[in-house]
């Protein structure tokens, strides 16, 4: 499921390190959280939606991945974005 271009910007606005930041994990971390939100939402209601269900594993493996090399770097700045977003990290 893709996100609004509105949506898509209030996102990249309330996670911008930078003005004109579209691609630092912050960024991506949070785009990916909200597209996993919503097709979890679709995979609720459309529970043999098999292809969908590949596809929420794959942007959820890539979030993780996001936020061990987020780690690596700055450990503050992981732990502030998944606080941020929610997650228990």
């Amino acid at each position: 499921m893709s996100l609004s271009s509105t949506l898509k910007q209030e996102i990249i606005k309330e996670f911008q390190t930078v003005s004109g930041d579209t691609g630092s994990p912050e960024v991506q971390i949070a785009l990916l959280t909200r597209r996993i939100e919503r097709l979890t939402e679709h995979l609720k209601n459309h529970t043999h939606d098999i292809h969908s269900r590949r596809g929420l594993l794959s942007m959820i493996a890539k979030r993780r991945r996001l936020l061990n090399f987020l780690g690596k770097v700055e450990k503050k700045r992981a732990a502030a974005i998944a606080k941020k977003i929610g997650l228990k990290d």
